[in-house]
């Protein structure tokens, strides 16, 4: 299944950060000539494609705040991954990206909100767009996180 098809049919899903966990985090990488793959990482892609998983991408792109890139970067850098994981037969299903910081530069992106990691919003979102098998588990079946906190969705895909 390429990552552009998606079925009605409920799979699991796996959640990847990005930065530090697929690729190698120089601070702020946004070009593409700044991919450093993480040894394994398109291989672990691969095999959780293999078994069936969705495999969703979620990440904190404070960059776009702070004015060093802007969301078409950020796109085009994932889009960049999917070639180098494609290169190896793996894919990721979406890409979801919080282009938000408090501390942001860019007025209309300096605000707190759910979809900063550790808040739910990027799960909570993939979960409505994709059907997902079973529940996303966080520290209370009916609040998925992905650590601390909590807000209202504002998420990019």
């Amino acid at each position: 299944m390429s990552s552009s098809e998606k079925t009605d049919t409920p799979r699991p899903a796996a959640f990847l950060d990005r930065d530090g966990v697929l690729n190698v985090d120089h601070g702020y990488v946004y070009r593409p000539e700044q991919l450093q793959w993480i040894d394994g990482a398109r291989e672990a892609v691969r095999l959780l494609n293999s078994a069936g998983y969705y495999v969703f991408v979620i990440s904190n792109q404070s960059g776009v705040a702070r004015g060093f890139y802007d969301e078409a970067a950020v796109k085009s850098f994932h889009a960049h991954m999917q070639e180098g994981l494609a290169a190896q037969g793996a894919h990721i299903d979406a890409f979801y990206f919080c282009p938000h910081h408090p501390d942001g530069t860019v007025k209309s992106l300096a605000v707190s909100c759910s979809c900063r990691k550790p808040a739910p919003g990027m799960l909570e979102l993939a979960a409505r767009e994709w059907p997902i098998l079973g529940p996303i588990r966080g520290p209370s079946p009916s609040r998925p996180r992905c650590g601390g906190h909590r807000s209202s969705p504002r998420c990019r895909r």
